[in-house]
């Protein structure tokens, strides 16, 4: 209502303003200095507001916002204007559903203090497990540390010790290809491979030869001498 007011005096003003304003066959300067005259000497009526009484909206009115028609703007006017506001302070109190919504997540952001400290207590026993599974890790790894170096530093030696016989076979084969053929070879040629898988046949007959009089000379040993031997 003061607003609709307020809008009708600017509307008047704005009027005033455009009836004193120059015509064309006004001198400028003088037409502009008897503008500002004018305007100086306007003096408006004051706005009949009535701000002593309380400014109850009316819901039935399709001018007012639909914001001042919410509870939460009924709360704000009775808590403003308390009685006279001409609200029931029984509508303002929430209804079932919205006072057991509030109270849990009263009880989910503000926990009694008995349930706080369980979820503590439990947080800290979670915390203490996971450290405790954590240092036994730690000091079992470091229990089998010894034995890990060992086995790394045995790998190590049994790889030095692989490459160190492969190249002493290598340049005992190619010593032997060089016997043989009378000239140096390469050892990726074919005849040279051809070689190298003879030999390789060869030594593993020898291997089977050898397994087989082992196994014989077991055999043929007299069983009093194999206990007097396991005797003594």
């Amino acid at each position: 209502m003061a607003t609709s007011m307020l809008c009708r005096r600017t509307a008047i003003f704005s009027w005033a303003i455009r009836m004193v304003s120059p015509l064309k066959s006004y001198n400028p300067a003088s037409s502009h200095c008897g503008l500002l005259h004018q305007i100086a000497n306007y003096n408006p009526k004051p706005l009949k507001l009535n701000l002593k009484d309380s400014y109850i909206p009316d819901r039935e009115s399709e001018k007012t916002p639909e914001w001042q028609k919410t509870a939460k703007y009924d709360r704000k006017l009775f808590g403003r204007y308390g009685s006279s506001s001409g609200i029931d302070p029984a509508k303002l109190w929430p209804s079932h559903a919205q006072l057991e919504e509030m109270i849990a997540e009263e009880r989910e952001w503000n926990p009694p203090l008995q349930v706080m400290l369980k979820n503590v207590e439990a947080k800290t026993k979670e915390a203490n497990a996971k450290l405790l599974a954590r240092e036994k890790l730690v000091a079992a790894n470091m229990a089998k540390m010894p034995k890990m170096v060992a086995d790394w530093r045995k790998e190590k030696r049994e790889a030095k010790q692989k490459l160190k016989d492969e190249k002493a076979r290598r340049e005992r084969l190619l010593a032997e290809a060089r016997e043989r053929f009378g000239y140096a070879m390469d050892p990726r040629s074919p005849k040279f491979l051809e070689m190298v898988s003879e030999i390789e046949k060869e030594e593993k007959k020898k291997r089977k030869l050898m397994k087989r009089r082992l196994k014989e000379e077991q055999s043929h040993v007299p069983p009093a001498a194999s206990s007097a031997d396991s005797s003594s």
